[in-house]
């Protein structure tokens, strides 16, 4: 058994019993929060009596559009009442942020992010570069936890994608790349004077760093870990970043939103077709590859649209589409749990990527 799947068992759960856990909890009056129980009242079924398997998830509303205006002190489950909650907002990609609410869930998915990155060989010690959002977003905050838990100090470059992506949209791609530049001066003062062995990065920021010579050239000999996230990359970026630019530094990738949390790339496997295919936090985070019409599951193989569910203690939020599409990969060796790859705007988004 490796490494990785013995982190697998270890988190194996049922995720029917799952399930029924978070029903009871967010829909029981004496620890619901009043976000759902006041909104349960206007639903055709009963959650606690008629919700008892991940399919009938879908049987919800879509209700992610009210994080956009509603009081967070409304999503706080009444059973977590006096424990520490943070407050986190999404991209804005598609209008105003939806905000969510968060005591222990995040932290506990970034402890099984840490875990997996070991897995993949990633370094036990050494110092962590961040460049990507830091407030409002989650994953700054992940990122040092996950930093931290891997025995790394963790250094910083923050960026704004909200800034990036209004400029993009306003023409002033000049201006965008501007700001990509200070964001790679910044990264080079970090590398110039501290031993960095870990980056997480975009793609599109990654591509920067690589044409400055020098900057490459620290890098490229230093990482020993290598994770990305937050824009796409084509299997054909994916293999020039691992074959030709990093050969000897351990690569991963990220899939998440602040919704839905964080999938991890699964350590490849022989058949694997797709050069990065990501697991979800399963049972917390479900993700489901959908037709977007009838919200069924597509075959394995086929492309659709990502339709998550979110079931943690601290924040409830079942059947969201999301602006995603990705292929459906069937579980891997000893895996119950669905992959996910190739993961892109659906065709119908008008989304802007920018940097983030």
């Amino acid at each position: 058994m490796t490494e990785y799947d013995e982190i697998i068992a270890r988190t194996a759960t049922d995720p029917d019993e799952h399930l029924r856990r978070m029903i009871d909890w967010h829909f029981d009056p004496r620890t619901g929060s009043r976000f759902w129980l006041e909104r349960a009242a206007k639903l055709d079924f009963d959650p606690r009596a008629e919700i008892t398997t991940v399919a009938d998830l879908r049987r919800f509303p879509d209700l992610s559009d009210d994080l956009r205006h509603v009081p967070v002190e409304d999503l706080i489950p009444a059973g977590a009442a006096g424990e520490p909650f943070d407050v986190f907002d999404s991209g804005g990609t598609t209008g105003a942020p939806k905000r969510i609410v968060e005591s222990v869930s995040r932290a506990q998915n970034a402890d099984w992010v840490a875990d997996v990155l070991g897995a993949h060989g990633f370094p036990d010690r050494g110092n962590w570069l961040h460049v990507g959002p830091s407030g409002p977003h989650v994953v700054g905050r992940t990122m040092r936890r996950i930093a931290h838990r891997r025995g790394g100090l963790f250094f910083t470059v923050d960026m704004d994608p909200r800034w990036v992506k209004k400029l993009i949209a306003a023409g002033r791609g000049d201006v965008a790349r501007d700001y990509v530049q200070h964001l790679v001066d910044q990264i080079e003062l970090v590398v110039a004077s501290q031993d960095i062995r870990v980056l997480f990065i975009t793609p599109t920021v990654l591509e920067a760093v690589c044409e400055r010579e020098s900057l490459y050239a620290q890098l490229s000999e230093r990482l020993g870990g290598l994770l990305w996230a937050g824009t796409s990359a084509s299997p054909e970026t994916l293999r020039l970043i691992e074959e030709e630019l990093f050969p000897n530094t351990r690569l991963a990738g990220l899939y998440g939103n602040t919704l839905m949390g964080i999938a991890v790339q699964r350590p490849k496997q022989e058949d694997d077709v797709h050069p990065c295919v990501y697991r979800p936090y399963h049972p917390a985070s479900i993700v489901e590859i959908v037709d977007e019409e009838s919200r069924e599951p597509v075959p394995y193989g086929e492309r659709g649209t990502v339709l998550m569910h979110l079931m943690f203690r601290d924040m409830f939020l079942p059947n969201v589409l999301e602006r995603d599409a990705a292929v459906r990969i069937a579980p891997g060796r000893g895996d119950t749990v669905d992959g996910i790859a190739d993961i892109g705007p659906v065709a119908s988004a008008e989304v802007i990527e920018g940097v983030y």
